[in-house]
């Protein structure tokens, strides 16, 4: 009763309501994409680019893009262009100064930054596109290409991925303007639920042709509600740092050996979020890419252990990345001496810590110790797919769910999407969605 309640409240209000139509509205718009396939292909002789895209790296593209890559949708190279020019501006920040001027200017340089990150999306689609073709030509039979391999075709279906990308780029932005949570998010989330459904019913089917029958299917739906709940707690948990601020006296000053409200800074235990492993993923697909240069035997042995996404050392190799990216990115985001700068200034300080200097040597040694078993927990979530395929002998497609980028995806989007609607319903003083919300009576 108290869930259905809420649910009335929140289509009480307005503004919040016709936040979540539009994105409801532009989401089923995102998804009707990725079934339109890219003109000149015969949508019947699909079933190869399907059959390649069931495991693998291109397995876990394919999620990604809710299934787009392997219709050869216009959306094929969903969002991911997108999201690989934003990681590429951002490791650009720490090293170009116009980039680090435009970071300290507030929402104008905001904006450029983000006209930047589209330029740079453009370019990066323009690469990727010609290579998404040249897989199709190698795919698909030769009777799949109504125009044939002529310059015309590969030129218009790089233009047209191209406008999808950019398309897809922009809804997400619309979703974020107009609606609730961050729209790139969802839509990278949505394409992964999208494909849940059809993983689900071929393990199901499978355990009930093979071996286990429903037991196994119990309880492999266990171990995915604890991973689940892992998730949560990784994405929520913080260390609280105590903070102290002098009490104001009437002049303005503050009081001498008076104090006042305690507060806490909260470090995330995970502060990177799931950048860490999208780095440590990209980074896996070099050694493929250059390995594909040479017919060596050794070259050829370093393709099949990287090509597998649930083989011994290509999860180790991950799990490493992993734990070092966090320490980086997080050295990256989580600015300690600003933070102490900003806690001097307003009159704050950590009980047994001098202001400045030292508090910024406290709280980057803090954010080190912590980062230790967020990198590792992280890690191990990441390379959990490949453990339960070990283990229980899951489906690849099944296991995908039960870690890695697609679990800490769906996981840290719901949260973030779930506040937002938290604080609508927590400022026109309804129940919230979540624990952290005092109970409120309902104002009609």
């Amino acid at each position: 009763m108290k869930f259905i309640n809420t649910i009335k409240n929140i289509w009480k209000i307005e503004e919040l309501k016709n936040r979540i139509l539009v994105s409801l509205g532009l989401l089923l718009v995102y998804r009707f994409g990725t079934q339109v396939v890219l003109p000149g292909i015969d949508a019947s002789q699909l079933a190869n680019l399907a059959n390649q895209t069931d495991s693998g790296l291109l397995g876990l593209l394919n999620a990604f893009t809710g299934g787009a890559f392997s219709n050869a949708s216009i959306f094929a190279l969903g969002i991911m262009p997108y999201i690989s020019a934003s990681i590429v501006v951002q490791l650009m920040g720490i090293a170009i100064p116009y980039l680090q001027k435009l970071q300290k200017e507030g929402e104008s340089g905001r904006k450029k930054i983000n006209q930047i990150t589209r330029w740079l999306t453009i370019a990066i689609t323009l690469v990727q596109g010609p290579g998404y073709i040249y897989n199709l030509f190698n795919t698909l039979p030769q009777n799949a290409f109504l125009l044939g391999d002529s310059l015309s075709f590969i030129v218009s279906s790089v233009i047209i991925l191209t406008t999808g990308t950019i398309f897809a780029m922009w809804l997400g932005e619309k979703i974020t303007d107009k609606g609730i949570g961050n729209g790139i998010s969802l839509l990278i989330m949505v394409g992964i639920i999208a494909t849940l459904p059809q993983a689900f019913l071929q393990e199901f089917a499978s355990r009930f042709d093979g071996s286990g029958g429903l037991i196994m299917v119990l309880i492999e739906l266990a171990i995915w509600f604890a991973i689940i709940l892992a998730a949560v707690m990784l994405v929520m948990a913080v260390r609280q740092i105590p903070v102290q601020y002098a009490r104001r006296s009437a002049t303005g000053g503050y009081e001498k050996n008076v104090f006042g409200s305690r507060q806490y800074i909260p470090l995330k235990l995970n502060a990177s979020g799931v950048m860490p492993i999208i780095f440590a993923q990209a980074i896996m697909f070099i050694p493929v890419a250059l390995a594909g240069l040479s017919d060596s035997d050794a070259a050829q042995g370093v393709t099949a252990a990287f090509s597998d996404i649930f083989g011994f050392w290509y999860n180790l190799v991950f799990a490493l990345l992993i734990i070092v990216f966090t320490y980086f990115y997080t050295a990256i985001t989580v600015p300690t001496n600003k933070m102490a700068d900003d806690l001097k200034r307003s009159g704050g300080f950590i009980p047994g810590i001098r202001p400045g200097t030292e508090t910024a040597e406290y709280l980057d040694r803090i954010m080190s110790q912590i980062t230790l078993p967020g990198s590792v927990f992280l890690a191990i979530i990441a390379i959990f797919p490949a453990i339960i395929v070990k283990l229980l002998g899951v489906q690849q497609g099944w296991a995908l769910f039960f870690g890695g980028t697609s679990l800490l995806i769906l996981v840290g989007v719901a949260i973030d999407t779930m506040q937002q609607v938290n604080s609508y319903l927590l400022n026109r003083h309804y129940d919230g969605l979540m624990k952290t919300g005092k109970n409120r009576k309902a104002v009609a």
